[in-house]
């Protein structure tokens, strides 16, 4: 029984099933017909925007990578021992999140 669990088997049977899946889904929809208002952008019957609310993704890159220092600078430093050798690690991602919060 637990032969039926191994991943090759296990996607084997899955793809039929959701090929069946997709067809009799497919069978039960009905026939669409395109319109303008199908293709149009739906913004809650307003006007779509035509400016970027952010103006690229430096803000979010920021944040992301002070996130992404902080969090595994503390695990690098969580897994090993207190230890004298440990100073360089702290200062190091201490500069490093200082610079990110300067920008």
């Amino acid at each position: 029984m637990s032969i039926l669990l191994t991943p090759p088997l296990a996607f084997l049977i899955y793809i039929p099933l959701v090929f069946a899946i997709f067809f009799v889904g497919r069978g039960l929809a009905g026939k669409g017909t395109p319109s303008e208002e199908k293709s149009s952008l739906y913004s809650s019957g307003e006007e779509a925007p035509t400016a970027l609310a952010a103006p690229g993704y430096r803000p979010f890159f920021l944040v992301a990578f002070f996130f992404a220092i902080l969090h595994l600078g503390m695990l690098v430093l969580a897994t090993g021992t207190l230890d004298v050798k440990m100073i360089p690690y702290l200062v190091g991602l201490v500069l490093a999140l200082i610079a990110l919060i300067l920008g």
